[in-house]
């Protein structure tokens, strides 16, 4: 232990992921202060270690250990701008965000509810679900530049978002650490019950008019009935970004499939679930060792007890080479791969 911060060496990480994959940080802090943060960063760049900051631990996977200095983002706090305008810390959780949004009256991300992680992570992949993606109520966000160690304010066109990316996961992966999140709500709540799972669910509850604790309340009830609690199985909700085709190839596959799915992207591209791709495969269920494939959401690998990051990132290439010679699409992961 360092005596000015809080540096703890040779750190378990294993319950900061929702994997729960054992690996160790050469070096280890948590910060609740911009100040807190600047002293880690360099402290880290006087030793020349490598950082990784580390949020709600629910879309990483630890395929060895870390070597460097891993900052735990956990700066709190939500202020209020305006009646709509939210400015939230990044250590704050995601989901406590929505809930706290939901019952104030504030509607725009009611379909994100039961995302895990931490609102500073939230923006790196454009979150998104059930129809609504984060950029839709992005405003703005202050990230700490690591090499200049100024903060700055980033708008919405420059974090470039796009399908589960930014410039976060680009040009500034492991550059910059976003510090807060400002998000402009509606109270003229305009839901968005497109996404058929969820209108489906409302109808079943006989809801013709949903407000937005309705829609809260069904994204959780069909988040819950299909993706497994991290706390009972380790897993990182969807392993692998949905694939996104051009028409044609689509239109091959679906003459062989006439069961497969598609999301309209633009004229000549469409989106496909990579969880219908993996069951088709036959992988759902399907298990190397303790790492394995949900039985109900083929999306989602999961640890089922002491699988290795190795092991669950070896059966991830094993499913990617398997998709790729039935359907000629390559899976990307949507989880981000350390070390």
């Amino acid at each position: 232990m360092s005596t000015e911060l809080s540096i703890h060496n040779d750190f378990d990480l294993s319950t900061f992921n929702t994997m729960g994959v054992s690996s160790k940080a050469s070096h280890f802090i948590e910060i609740s202060s911009v100040s807190e943060l600047q002293k880690a960063v360099r402290f880290a760049q006087g030793k020349k270690l490598d950082i990784l900051i580390l949020g709600g631990g629910s879309n990483i996977l630890f395929k060895n250990d870390f070597d460097g200095l891993v900052i735990y983002n956990a700066l709190k706090g939500r202020d209020f701008l305006s009646d709509t305008e939210l400015k939230i810390a990044a250590g704050e959780n995601w989901h406590e965000l929505v809930l706290f949004c939901v019952e104030h009256g504030l509607g725009g991300i009611e379909n994100l509810s039961l995302i895990p992680g931490s609102v500073g992570a939230a923006p790196i992949q454009n979150i998104g679900a059930y129809g609504v993606e984060l950029e839709n109520v992005f405003l703005s966000l202050e990230a700490f530049i690591i090499d200049s160690g100024e903060l700055k304010t980033f708008t919405k066109d420059e974090c470039k978002f796009g399908y589960r990316e930014s410039i976060f996961k680009k040009e500034l992966k492991g550059k910059a650490v976003i510090t807060s999140v400002t998000l402009r709500l509606s109270k003229d709540h305009n839901v968005n019950t497109s996404y058929k799972a969820l209108s489906e669910k409302l109808a079943e509850k006989g809801i013709s008019e949903p407000d937005i604790k309705d829609i809260s309340d069904c994204v959780i009830e069909i988040r819950q009935s299909k993706l497994p609690d991290p706390k009972q199985i380790g897993n990182t909700g969807s392993f692998f970004k949905n694939p996104v085709i051009s028409v044609q190839h689509f239109n091959q596959l679906k003459s062989e499939y006439p069961d497969l799915p598609s999301y309209p992207v633009t004229e000549r591209q469409v989106k496909v679930p990579a969880g219908w791709l993996i069951d088709k495969a036959g992988w759902k269920g399907r298990k190397r060792g303790d790492a394995g494939v949900h039985t109900k959401q083929a999306l989602v690998l999961v640890n089922h007890g002491n699988a290795s990051g190795e092991e669950i990132w070896n059966l991830a290439t094993e499913i990617c080479l398997s998709i790729k010679e039935k359907f000629n699409i390559s899976l990307v992961p949507e989880v981000n791969i350390i070390g």
